[in-house]
């Protein structure tokens, strides 16, 4: 993937189960919320230096609640 390409983060709150692999790979893109756990998504489109790990994070999702697109 080139450098040039950006990624925007979609989360899907009523599909994330809540497991938390996403806040621990990439902690500056996905939080868990406090008060039932499920995603928080702290930046829609993360700067190339995290496209890797945010691509880990969609593909890892159990729940299947985190869409990323290219443009």
């Amino acid at each position: 993937m080139s450098d040039m390409a950006e990624l925007t983060v979609t989360v899907d709150r009523d599909a994330c189960c809540g497991v938390g692999r996403c806040a621990m790979t990439a902690p500056e893109v996905f939080a868990q919320r406090d008060s039932d756990g499920t995603v928080e998504l702290l930046e829609s489109q993360p700067p190339p230096r995290l496209h890797e790990d945010v691509l880990l994070c969609a593909e890892l999702c159990p729940c299947s609640a985190i869409s990323v697109h290219r443009s």
